[in-house]
């Protein structure tokens, strides 16, 4: 029973950074065309998308750490 819950815990671990790294790269690459064009909504969105960029990158740094620590 423990190694049919170890790996679901694995597989949504998995799943889990996949679309935080993937919601990272929509909130980076939204931002940067957001930041390209001179309306207020335009900048509303940049500042939008900037509030969860900076969770996002501490939850990216912390899943490389964790894979780094797996390797070795």
């Amino acid at each position: 029973m423990t190694t049919i819950t170890t790996i679901a815990a694995l597989g949504l671990t998995a799943a889990v950074s996949v679309a935080a790294v993937i919601t990272l790269m929509v909130f980076l690459a939204s931002r940067e065309l957001a930041t390209a064009g001179q309306s207020r909504l335009s900048w509303r969105i940049a500042r939008f998308a900037t509030v969860g960029i900076l969770p996002l990158v501490i939850a990216f740094a912390t899943i490389v750490a964790v894979r780094i620590i797996e390797v070795f």
